[in-house]
């Protein structure tokens, strides 16, 4: 699992890396069962506290989508791809939200907001179609 951390952005690196970990299991690079890095393997890569990845995967316990086991490590639970995805969408959507909201106060039009929308679904179509025809 590679993760990098951002240290110029507003949200804290432990959030970072909930939220690189919750994308990992909504996306299913990591499964129910999957172990996730070491603590301090993931500081080592994250460029990261260790005390940072610790409080990650403490926040991410308590979301119920990893479980921490005694001398083996933190491992990603059954439930753990439905909480991931329907928290990333919640959190997503709600970004989508106060962006348009933002938008729309600039002044932009819904038309406008609308036609952007359209352009980023055709270009993500696209590109899942290349790799489709590339598997």
């Amino acid at each position: 699992m590679n993760v990098r951390v951002d240290p110029h952005s507003l949200t804290p690196p432990s959030q970072q890396l909930v939220a690189a970990v919750l994308d990992a299991i909504a996306t299913g690079a990591l499964l129910p069962g999957d172990r996730l890095p070491s603590v301090r393997g993931l500081a080592a890569s994250a460029l990261v506290n260790p005390n940072t990845v610790a409080k990650a995967f403490r926040d991410l316990e308590h979301l119920g989508v990893t479980e921490g086991r005694n001398g083996s490590g933190v491992f990603v639970t059954a439930a753990g791809p439905d909480v991931a995805t329907s928290l990333r969408l919640a959190s997503t959507l709600a970004a989508f939200r106060e962006a348009a909201a933002l938008a729309l106060r600039a002044g932009h039009t819904v038309e406008v907001l609308a036609g952007g929308l359209h352009e980023l679904t055709t270009a993500q179509e696209r590109e899942q179609e290349r790799e489709g025809s590339k598997a």
